[in-house]
C-alpha cells in the first residue's frame, strides 16, 4: 500500500513541477484553469493507483495461498518419502527375519525328518535283520548241509586273510552290504529334501519379485509427483524475484523523488523566508505546502493581471476624452 502511495506522490510531484512551478518561477503567467486541471488529473491518478494497488494485493494474496499449498505439498512429499523409506527398511528387516526363521524351520524339520527316518530305518533294518537272520539261519543250515564242501574253502580263505575265523568274514560281508544299503537310502532322502527346498525357494523368490515390482511402481509415482511439484515451484519463484526487483527499483525512485521534494520545499521556504516546521520525512505535507505556494503565486499573478487591466483602462479614458 505504501509503494502505490509513494508512486502516486512521485507522479504528482513531477507533473506539478513540470506544468506549474517552473513556468511560475520563470514568468508568473498561469491562469486559474491551468491550476485546476493538474488537481483533477491528480485525483484520477490516485483513483487508478488505488485500483492498481488493490489488484496487486489480490495477486499477492493469491500468490501467498499458492505458496502455502506448495509448501504443504512439499512437506507431505517429504513425509511420504520418509514413511516409504521406513517401511522399506522395516520390510527388509522383516524379510531377513522371515528368511532366518524359514531357514531355521527348514533345518529343524530336516533334522527331525532325518531323525525319524533314521529311527524308522533302524527299526525296519532291525526287523529285516531279524527276519533275515532267521531266514539266513535256516538257509545257512540248509546251505551248510548242502555246501559243506565250501567250509574247507572258507578255512583256507581265513588262513590267507587278516581274519581269524570264518564268522568274521561273514560279518564283514554283512556289514558292508548294510552300509551300502544305508548310503542308498540316505542319498534318496537328500535328493527328496533338495527338491522340496528348491520348490520352496522358487515360491519365495516369485513372491518377493512381485513385492519388489509393486514398490518400484509406487516409487516411480512418488518421483513423478515430486518432479511435478518442483516444476510448479520454479515459475512462482521467478515471479517473486521479479516482484522484488520491481519493488527495489520503485523504492529507489521514491527515495530520489522524496529528495527532490525536500529540495523544492527548501527552495519554497527560502522564497517565503519563513520556517514552516515540517518534518523532513513528511513528503505529503511538503508537497501540500508546495501546492499552496503555487496557488498563492497563481492568485498573485491573477491579481497582478487584473490590476494591469484596470490601469490600462484608466489610462485609456483620458485619451478618449
Amino acid at each position: 500500500m505504501s509503494i502505490m502511495g509513494d508512486e502516486d506522490l512521485s507522479a504528482s510531484f513531477c507533473r506539478q513541477y513540470r506544468q506549474n512551478l517552473l513556468p511560475l518561477l520563470r514568468k508568473l503567467r498561469l491562469t486559474e484553469e491551468d491550476s485546476l486541471s493538474p488537481f483533477i488529473r491528480l485525483q484520477e491518478k490516485k483513483k487508478k493507483a488505488r485500483l492498481m494497488q488493490k489488484a496487486l494485493e489480490l495477486k499477492e494474496e493469491a500468490f501467498r495461498e499458492k505458496m502455502k499449498v506448495l509448501t504443504c505439498r512439499w512437506r507431505d512429499l517429504h513425509a511420504k518419502e520418509a514413511q516409504l523409506k521406513t517401511y522399506m527398511e522395516k520390510s527388509e528387516r522383516i524379510f531377513k527375519e522371515n528368511d532366518k526363521m524359514r531357514i531355521q524351520a527348514l533345518e529343524k524339520a530336516t533334522k527331525e525328518r532325518e531323525r525319524n527316518m533314521q529311527k524308522e530305518s533302524e527299526l525296519l533294518r532291525a526287523k529285516r535283520e531279524l527276519e533275515a537272520l532267521r531266514s539266513k539261519h535256516q538257509k545257512l543250515c540248509n546251505k551248510v548241509q548242502k555246501y559243506s564242501i565250501f567250509n574247507k574253502y572258507l578255512e583256507d580263505v581265513v588262513k590267507i586273510s587278516q581274519f581269524e575265523e570264518i564268522q568274521e568274514v561273514i560279518w564283514r560281508y554283512k556289514t558292508l552290504a548294510r552300509m551300502q544299503k544305508d548310503l542308498l537310502q540316505s542319498q534318496q532322502g537328500h535328493k527328496e529334501m533338495t527338491e522340496q527346498a528348491k520348490v520352496l525357494l522358487d515360491q519365495y523368490m516369485a513372491e518377493k519379485e512381485v513385492e519388489i515390482l509393486q514398490y518400484k511402481n509406487e516409487l516411480m509415482e512418488l518421483q513423478l509427483h515430486f518432479d511435478k511439484a518442483q516444476s510448479d515451484i520454479l515459475p512462482w519463484e521467478t515471479c517473486w524475484a521479479d516482484i522484488q526487483n520491481m519493488t527495489a527499483k520503485k523504492t529507489l525512485k521514491l527515495g530520489t523523488i522524496k529528495m527532490a521534494i525536500l529540495n523544492l520545499f527548501q527552495c519554497v521556504s527560502m522564497q517565503l523566508k519563513a520556517n514552516l516546521n515540517v518534518p523532513v520525512d513528511d513528503s505529503h505535507r511538503q508537497l501540500n505546502m508546495i501546492q499552496q505556494f503555487i496557488q498563492d503565486l497563481t492568485d498573485i499573478s491573477t491579481e497582478t493581471k487584473q490590476r494591469d487591466m484596470q490601469n490600462r483602462q484608466r489610462a485609456a479614458v483620458p485619451r478618449e476624452l
